[in-house]
């Protein structure tokens, strides 16, 4: 068996642009910081938010950024930088105003994920992990996003575009790029990825409670049950034999 069939390719992959020095990371981003630190028993705990805190901030994992979160949790730069590296939701470079994902696993896949990501990439004139050159758009390949039921879906900064076609993508990408007010599919507004960043990372924008809790076709099945009188077993019943067996 040849070894290469084992190979692992990331070409996308790589540390934080250490080249860039640029932030907007100032005194109040500290004490932001901190809060989320103060928040853990064990302050390391906090790094993921706090890294989403820097996103929100300088649109990218910056090097201050590292810099900072290693000191206030007492760890070292390296460990702050593997973790960054690890997860695909820090950017190791700036990004775009919105953030846009196209979901092409499993089901999305069979419900047409991959033509709606290469629609979008021509609609875009980039690739997958690129970035429109005005800077208003990042487009991604997304793995599951647990939405099966409204397949195939999108996302922009994480708010849910469920049922998506190439003609709704049209109109979508067209809204954003021209600054027009957005709103998903089940009914949140969206803002921008930083502000989204911001939300991520523990800091609320009054806008939990925009939007339907679940959409109709996650309730379908709840609805059915309903109309039937189907309900889950009585766990003490359940628990009645079985202690009865054990004696």
């Amino acid at each position: 068996m040849s070894g290469h069939e084992f190979t692992s390719f990331f070409p996308t992959s790589g540390g934080v642009d250490m080249d860039d020095q640029s932030t907007n990371i100032d005194e109040k981003t500290v004490e932001e910081l901190a809060q989320l630190a103060a928040r853990y028993p064990q302050p390391r705990s906090a790094l993921l938010p706090m890294l989403h805190l820097v996103q929100s901030v300088d649109g990218r994992v910056s090097p201050r950024g590292i810099e900072v979160c290693a000191d206030l949790l007492g760890i070292s730069t390296a460990q702050v930088s593997g973790v960054a590296t690890f997860y695909t939701m820090y950017r190791r470079r700036p990004g775009g105003t919105h953030h846009i994902g196209v979901c092409t696993t499993a089901l999305c896949a069979v419900m047409g994920g991959d033509i709606l990501l290469e629609h979008c990439e021509h609609k875009l004139g980039i690739h997958e992990g690129e970035t429109t050159a005005d800077g208003s758009i990042s487009l991604e390949r997304i793995e599951c996003n647990a939405a099966c039921d409204f397949a195939p879906i999108m996302t922009v900064n994480w708010e849910f575009m469920d049922n998506m076609t190439p003609a709704k993508a049209d109109e979508l990408i067209d809204e954003l790029i021209a600054g027009q007010e957005v709103r998903s599919t089940r009914g949140a507004t969206i803002t921008s990825w930083r502000e989204a960043e911001r939300v991520i990372a523990g800091f609320p924008d009054g806008r939990a409670d925009e939007g339907p809790t679940a959409g109709d076709a996650s309730l379908l099945g709840l609805r059915i049950a309903q109309d039937h009188g189907w309900h889950a077993p009585d766990p003490a019943a359940i628990a009645a034999p079985a202690e009865e067996e054990s004696k």
